[in-house]
C-alpha cells in the first residue's frame, strides 16, 4: 500500500457564512482511471458543467473543486485525472502527483469504476486509497449493462479487493441515482463550519474554465487523431466596459501541439475546424459567465513539451 502524506486541512474561506449547528461540511475525493465517467459524475453532482468531459481518455488535468449546497450540507468534491500507467512523461508524472495528493486527507473516496470491470488500471488507483479513509465503490455504467444479474458476483468480488464502505451501482446521467449519492456520501461528512459560501460551485477561475472549455471542443472535433498531450493556454482574459452588454469578455487562446501536421490537423481545411471550435467554445462559455464573449484562438507548435518538466510547469501544471 502505497504511503502518501498528509496534507493541510483546507482552512474556511473569508466570507463564508457563520456556523450553524447541525451544518456538515466535507472533501469528497473523485477516482478512477481515466474513462470511466469522473468527471460527468462531478458535473452532475454540482449540477453545472464545471469539468470537461470528452471520450478521449485523459480529459480531465487538473484538481478540480465542485461544491454543492444542500439544506444544511456542503459537499466539497474534487475531481481528479485519470492516474496514469502507460506512459511516464513528465505530464504523466504531474497528473499522478495530482491523483496521490488529492486522496491523501479527504472525508471520503468516490472510487469510480465502469460497473461490471476491473482491469489492471482500475487497481493501480484502488492501491492509492489510504487505509481509514471510507470509500464508495461507484458502479458507474450502469445503464450499458445489459445483464444485470451478472452485477451481484462482481460486487462480491470487488468487497474482496477492497473493504468498501458501500457499494453504488448507478449511472451519473440518471438523476434518481446522483440524487441517492448525495444521501450516502452525506453521513460520511463531519460536523462543521461550511468552507465556501452557499451559492459557489467551483474553486476555479473563469480563466481556467476557459481554457477547459477550449480544450474540450479541441478533443471533440478531433476525435482519436489528435494526440491527448495537446494543450491550451489563455494569454489574455480581460473584462471591458460595453454600452450594448451588462458584462463583455475578450479572451486570447492559444492551443499548444507537438507537431506541424497536428497543427493543421486542428486548424483543418481552408481553417474551418478551427472555427467551429472557436465558436462552440464561445457559445458555452457566453452561457456559463452569463457575459458576450469574444474569444481568440491560434495554434502553435511546442514540440516535446509535454516531456518537460519546465514547460510543463509553465503552461498551469503542478
Amino acid at each position: 500500500m502505497n504511503q502518501l502524506p498528509d496534507l493541510p486541512p483546507i482552512p474556511p474561506v473569508p466570507g463564508a457564512p457563520e456556523a450553524v449547528p447541525g451544518q456538515r461540511c466535507g472533501l469528497i475525493a473523485i477516482v478512477g482511471k481515466p474513462n470511466v465517467g469522473k468527471s460527468t459524475l462531478l458535473n452532475a453532482l454540482v449540477g453545472q458543467k464545471i469539468s470537461i468531459t470528452s471520450r478521449k481518455a485523459q480529459t480531465t488535468r487538473h484538481r478540480i473543486t465542485g461544491i454543492r449546497t444542500r439544506g444544511a450540507t456542503q459537499f466539497v468534491f474534487v475531481d481528479t485525472p485519470g492516474f496514469q500507467t502507460r506512459h511516464a512523461k513528465a505530464l504523466n508524472k504531474s497528473l499522478n502527483k495530482t491523483v496521490m495528493g488529492a486522496v491523501g486527507d479527504v472525508d471520503l473516496v468516490l472510487f469510480v469504476v465502469e460497473a461490471g470491470r476491473f482491469t489492471l488500471a482500475d487497481a493501480k488507483v484502488l492501491s492509492l486509497l489510504k487505509p481509514g479513509i471510507p470509500a464508495l465503490l461507484v458502479a458507474n455504467k450502469l445503464d450499458e449493462v445489459h445483464r444485470r444479474g451478472d452485477i451481484a458476483p462482481w460486487l462480491g468480488e470487488m468487497q474482496q479487493r477492497h473493504a468498501f464502505a458501500e457499494f453504488v451501482p448507478m449511472s451519473a446521467k440518471n438523476a434518481k441515482d446522483v440524487e441517492r449519492l448525495f444521501g450516502i456520501c452525506e453521513k460520511y461528512l463531519p460536523e462543521q463550519p461550511w468552507w465556501h459560501a452557499e451559492d459557489e460551485l467551483t474553486d476555479r477561475s473563469e480563466k481556467f474554465l476557459a481554457s477547459e472549455t477550449v480544450r474540450e471542443k479541441l478533443f471533440r472535433f478531433t476525435g482519436e487523431e489528435l494526440p491527448y498531450t495537446s494543450t491550451v493556454v489563455i494569454d489574455k482574459f480581460d473584462e471591458e466596459p460595453s454600452p450594448k452588454h451588462k458584462r463583455m469578455v475578450r479572451i486570447a487562446a492559444t492551443i499548444i501541439v507537438e507537431r506541424d501536421s497536428h497543427k493543421a490537423m486542428v486548424i483543418g481545411d481552408k481553417g474551418e475546424r478551427l472555427k467551429r471550435i472557436g465558436t462552440e467554445a464561445r457559445q458555452e462559455l457566453e452561457k456559463l459567465m452569463d457575459a458576450k464573449v469574444f474569444l481568440e484562438i491560434w495554434v502553435k507548435v511546442r514540440a516535446g513539451w509535454a516531456d518537460d518538466e519546465a514547460r510543463v510547469r509553465s503552461f498551469g501544471y503542478e
